[in-house]
């Protein structure tokens, strides 16, 4: 591929690199996103043998099985490899064709395969002969040396998986549940769900509990009236219940908290009457009495007012000289 690049432009090459990079680091997990810029590199530079091929994989992993095709195809004419002979093939199935595929099986080109494409194209050819109701021929078509090697490769788990899949179609469960877990033995980089599909026979069932799908699911599903009802019911209940323990937590603390309350003298109604009433009393006062009074007053005046002027004369008299006789 670099060589290839090396054809085009540097600044052209290096923006086509930069795509096909993206391609393979999304492909697995986010394929439209690689799909695109799959599509962008394809507009840069078509007649690059590895773009093609790219863009192949991009369409294939996307379900556009008639793009893919004819991008292998042309890729398989500038390089002349027949290494996409088995996912060419397995396009056919994608387009509802299984006969095609099947018949890509025998052909020669197959014997141009390694090892590796080999195995793979007996994969494919066992999935047509599933889609045309062929499950048993199915079984037969995947037995071969590879499968009954002890030896680990690449391809291993998916061989195992593939077969004991196709057990399982024809209703042989025991062996499809011991090439599972053969399976599930060799799959060391987590390339398939043979550990699910044997708790699936095993009747285990795992729940995600952080799985968004599940918990939308679970919000959109209808609350039955019944239970709205009761936790309605429930409700005042727990209010009245809070409300009652925050007034014996009030009069607790106003009981520890409240003064020595001192009591007011009592007035006998007597008294207050009789003060009420002295005026009252004045003002009915003979007169007679007033008189008296007023009277009273004014000698007691007089008195203050001739003290005085007897002690002055006393004094006037105690200037002059004494008589020697009484005349008298």
């Amino acid at each position: 591929m670099r060589q290839e690049l090396m054809s085009l432009p540097k600044t052209l090459a290096e923006d086509v690199a930069r795509n096909l990079v993206m391609v393979a680091k999304l492909l697995d997990d986010e394929p439209e996103q690689a799909y695109q810029y799959a599509r962008v590199a394809l507009r840069l530079a078509s007649r690059v043998a590895a773009v093609r091929e790219a863009a192949g994989f991009a369409s294939y992993a996307v379900g556009k099985y008639s793009e893919a095709l004819a991008e292998f195809r042309a890729a398989r004419r500038m390089t002349g490899n027949s290494d996409l002979w088995p996912v060419m093939a397995d396009c056919e199935r994608g387009m509802g064709r299984p006969e095609r595929a099947l018949a890509m099986a025998g052909e020669p080109e197959v014997q141009k395969l390694d090892r590796a494409g080999q195995v793979e194209m007996r994969m494919v050819a066992a999935g047509a002969r599933r889609d045309m109701g062929q499950a048993d021929a199915a079984v037969v078509t995947l037995q071969s040396p590879e499968l009954a090697s002890h030896s680990i490769q690449p391809w291993t788990a998916r061989l195992r998986y593939a077969y004991a899949d196709a057990l399982l179609a024809v209703g042989r469960e025991d062996e499809a549940r011991e090439w599972f877990a053969k399976a599930l033995e060799a799959d060391q980089g987590g390339t398939t769900d043979a550990s699910d599909r044997l708790a699936e026979l095993d009747g285990v069932e795992f729940v995600d509990a952080l799985d968004p799908e599940q918990e939308a699911d679970d919000a959109l599903k209808p609350v039955e009236e019944s239970t709205v009802e009761e936790s309605k019911a429930d409700e005042p209940k727990v209010e009245e219940a809070e409300v009652e323990e925050a007034e014996v937590e009030i009069e607790e603390v106003e009981a520890d908290e409240e003064p020595e309350t001192v009591e007011p003298e009592t007035v006998e109604p007597e008294a207050v009457e009789s003060e009420i009433a002295e005026p009252e009393d004045a003002e009915d006062a003979e007169p007679e009495l007033v008189e008296d009074e007023v009277r009273d007053d004014d000698a007691e005046d007089a008195a203050e007012d001739a003290a005085p002027t007897a002690e002055a004369r006393s004094e006037d008299r105690a200037g002059l000289p004494e008589k020697d006789g009484d005349e008298s």
